[in-house]
């Protein structure tokens, strides 16, 4: 089987390697040929994944040149048609669909963001060379499946792998039931590497805190997210025992975790109980997360990472993904997920962080009894991909 797996970020977004690993791995046997698409080559050489496949740097919003935005303009006015933005601007994918039996958008999140145009151009191509599409552990909102042209988009797909039941609802309700399947997000069943631990970091006895810049950008007035965990690492210091790790899951130059994070290690290093985790890849990250006592994370993979490993975790959440994860593993997700728009007050954090702490034993145990199931729900669309292609 020749499968192209596009619609990936790169691997500094350890959230995309590891959907790029645990795919790899669930779906590809010895023979199969993989054909990956990366926005960034030197990222997939620096953790790794360069072995995986074969990648293609491909940026997806390729710059059209001012002569080519004429003739774009020209061409769309008289021939109803763009060129530049069709054969020229992605041409570099064209020439990788040569035999390719299976196209797999593997963006898990990219339909929760405002700019989907890209994603339904790029379905639109490899659909014109008769390639079957699968949309592969999704997040769509209710607002998003509004427009007519993301229903016409999801009709195209051979098979649409929803990775959490208020999309898979929201896909129902709009009438896109055809193929549309509910498994677990491909993550789940990634594999942890657990390095040495860095002095300070006790096994066990460590809060896991992951920040991003991307709720920054999303919150109620102007620095209530940093205040709030700012409050939450000073509470966790004068309340308890507990030491303190900062782990990052997403190093883009654009949105990059460190940042944050370096400045909350600043301001408590001297305390000798906050640690910072420097940028590993998503197995080593996974094994530094696993060994925490619990864990508040505001990226999505960095809580799979959690949950998959029974570690109790608080959500940060932004949108319908977080929701939706947490309502399958948990029944409900009030109380596991803290809306960043919510964050209104700079004690927030802390009092779901009090309540996580005093459900802690329960949370714990229902993950230890439910999590290898739910692993093993996520395997199961091997199998659908596998009847798709005829094997």
């Amino acid at each position: 089987m020749k499968i192209l797996f596009y619609a990936n970020g790169n691997s500094e977004n350890h959230g995309c390697e590891a959907i790029t690993r645990s795919s790899l791995q669930m779906l590809c046997k010895k023979n199969d040929h993989i054909v990956i698409t990366t926005q960034k080559m030197e990222a997939e050489y620096k953790y790794g994944t360069s072995k995986l496949g074969s990648y293609m740097a491909y940026p997806y919003m390729r710059q059209v040149s001012i002569p080519g935005k004429v003739v774009n303009k020209l061409t769309g006015i008289l021939l109803k048609k763009s060129f530049f933005s069709g054969k020229y601007r992605y041409d570099r994918l064209i020439k990788q669909l040569d035999n390719i039996d299976v196209g797999i958008s593997i963006g898990g999140d990219n339909y929760c963001y405002s700019d989907q145009d890209w994603l339904i151009r790029h379905n639109r191509i490899i659909r014109a060379r008769g390639i079957k599409t699968v949309l592969w552990g999704c997040s769509l909102s209710e607002e998003v499946l509004e427009a007519k042209a993301i229903q016409d988009d999801m009709r195209g797909f051979s098979l649409i792998m929803a990775r959490e039941s208020i999309t898979y609802a929201a896909l129902m309700k709009h009438g896109i039931t055809r193929n549309t399947k509910l498994y677990p997000d491909p993550a789940f069943t990634l594999r942890s590497i657990q390095l040495e631990l860095s002095e300070g970091f006790i096994e066990n006895e460590t809060i896991g805190i992951n920040m991003s810049p991307l709720v920054q950008m999303l919150e109620h007035g102007r620095g209530v997210i940093y205040n709030n965990y700012h409050k939450l690492v000073q509470y966790i210091l004068e309340h308890t025992a507990y030491q303190v790790a900062l782990i990052p899951h997403v190093v883009w130059k654009s949105s990059n975790d460190l940042e944050p994070l370096k400045r909350l290690y600043r301001e408590f290093s001297a305390t000798g109980r906050v640690v910072l985790v420097g940028d590993h890849n998503c197995m080593e990250l996974k094994g530094y997360i696993s060994r925490c006592r619990m864990f508040i994370g505001a990226r999505t993979h960095a809580t799979i990472a959690a949950y998959s490993t029974c570690v109790p975790t608080l959500v940060l959440g932004y949108s319908v993904k977080s929701r939706g994860i947490a309502k399958d593993i948990f029944g409900t997700y009030e109380n596991y997920v803290l809306p960043v728009q919510a964050l209104r007050r700079e004690d927030d954090l802390i009092k779901a962080f009090i309540w996580l702490s005093e459900h802690e034993d329960e949370i714990r145990k229902h993950l230890e009894q439910c999590m290898p199931a739910y692993i093993s729900q996520a395997w199961g669309a091997v199998d659908e991909i596998r009847e798709l292609v005829g094997e």
